[in-house]
């Protein structure tokens, strides 16, 4: 019985055989649910220190993304690397050094969280010091990231987990995860922060609590498994051909993440110094355009497994299949949200604060940026089917060179000629659009697919 459970398991999680669409659809749908339920509690995170705390705790709070991303991104860049080897062995039936590479991310992840957990606790406040964070926000962020750095394993190996289950066709029990951490986190803030007002720290405890709870739920999943993937504890240690691999996939991804986050900081720096109000307004608006990134980043996730399990099984007109209905599909739900999120921005950012200089802020970021999301699902498009193929540095030197180096250069470059805050909300379209013009060049000239092809032939 176990046995057919597991057969049947494998061919549902398998992309490489059935129809192109309605695996891609269905893969994509749980972690786009999963990514509404954990923008929704870090939303609610948010919205109940803004009604509960103030308007200045707000602003520690909703200011937490660059610096979580720049400590957090560059660990998960590296699991996302052996996520496409994992997906690549998978689809080819290499199930030994399938092994081997998920045990040796698991030991990764290890090691990484325990590093990720001394550095935010030690150099928050230096760091706050750097983005010029207000005095009067200052006590009340250092106390929030530390509280939250102190779960920081609980992050990361939530990242390692949900990065196996998914590299091999499994996106469904992260989202049955997620959705019960999510409701702990919701209940858990509302008691807290809501009722016992515990101030900003509470809400860092009630996301590390409920990432706990994740991770080991997707640990649990993975120990009790039948399949070729499942996880033995007593064989979690580093493997170093595997882990040779894993740096070469996921060493461009981890250096892209931390060095586009390195950039974000430099404009969340540039962003705090025009005051609390633009903190907590700008803040606001990212919480909501984390809603516009879910199609974005739900249709990445899945061409890079797509791509990665089609080309381990050499099924080259799929992945081209694939790659153009993935496209399409995530650029047209962004550009739809976008829209809707132009429209009623005033009504979306209300939400949070009822002060109308913060609303004031986050409105006009959304009326600078919202339609131009079509642009960054493109981008982002590209980038994961190259990472899927195992191309992560054309990705990593596009980014790093509009993204971060462009946008950096133009908002500090252009502050000094029109000292005003739409600077700042026109560097993102401006980098989005630039990048997608060389991700394009490349994806129509380079032929990247049929070097696959040609290889094979030369082999054959």
């Amino acid at each position: 019985m176990k046995e057919r459970e597991s057969t049947a398991g494998q061919q549902k999680n398998n992309l490489t055989e059935g129809s192109i669409w309605k695996k891609i659809l269905f893969f994509a749908l749980p972690i786009f649910l999963g990514q509404v339920f954990q923008q929704l509690y870090n939303t609610f995170d948010s919205l109940i220190v803004g009604k509960f705390l103030g308007d200045e705790a707000l602003a520690a709070v909703s200011s937490s993304g660059s610096l979580i991303f720049m400590m957090v991104g560059f660990f998960g860049g590296v699991a996302m690397g052996a996520g496409v080897m994992i997906a690549k062995e998978y689809g080819a039936k290499d199930y030994k050094a399938m092994q081997l590479a998920i045990h040796t991310d698991v030991a990764f992840g290890l090691a990484a969280g325990i590093l990720l957990t001394v550095l935010g606790v030690c150099f928050t406040p230096t760091i706050l010091r750097w983005m010029r964070t207000p005095e009067n926000v200052l006590p009340q962020s250092v106390v929030y990231f530390r509280f939250y750095f102190c779960g920081a394993v609980f992050t990361v190996m939530y990242n390692i987990f949900v990065g196996i289950l998914q590299a091999v066709g499994d996106s469904r029990h992260p989202l049955y995860y997620l959705i019960i951490s999510s409701l702990v986190n919701v209940a858990l803030d509302l008691v807290l922060v809501g009722g016992f007002r515990f101030g900003v720290g509470a809400a860092a405890i009630a996301t590390t609590i409920s990432q706990g709870i994740s991770a080991l739920l997707c640990l649990i999943q993975l120990l009790r498994c039948k399949t070729e993937y499942q996880l033995k504890l007593k064989s979690v240690r580093f493997h170093w051909e595997s882990l040779k691999n894993i740096i070469r996939f996921g060493l461009p991804s981890g250096v892209q993440n931390s060095v586009i986050a390195m950039a974000n900081l430099v404009v969340q720096t540039n962003i705090n110094t025009f005051g609390p109000s633009a903190m907590a307004g700008c803040g606001s608006y990212a919480k909501i355009e984390g809603f516009a990134f879910l199609p974005i980043t739900c249709f990445a996730q899945a061409l890079s497994t797509f791509v990665g399990q089609n080309l381990g099984a050499k099924k080259y007109d799929r992945v081209k299949k694939g790659v153009r209905f993935g496209i399409l599909c995530s650029v047209s739900m962004a550009e739809f949200i976008g829209v809707v999120f132009w429209t009623a921005a005033p009504v979306f950012i209300g939400i949070f604060s009822n002060s109308p200089d913060v609303i004031a802020f986050g409105v006009r970021q959304a009326r600078v940026e919202a339609l131009f999301y079509c642009l960054l699902a493109l981008a982002h498009c590209i980038a994961g089917i190259m990472r899927g193929a195992g191309k992560a540095t054309v990705p990593m030197f596009t980014m790093l060179g509009f993204w971060c180096v462009l946008r950096v250069a133009y908002i500090t470059l252009m502050l000094r000629f029109y000292p005003h805050i739409e600077v700042v909300f026109t560097a993102y379209p401006l980098t989005w659009g630039t990048s997608c013009v060389v991700f394009l060049l490349y994806f129509f000239k380079a032929d990247w697919i049929h070097n696959f092809e040609r290889i094979d032939r030369q082999k054959g």
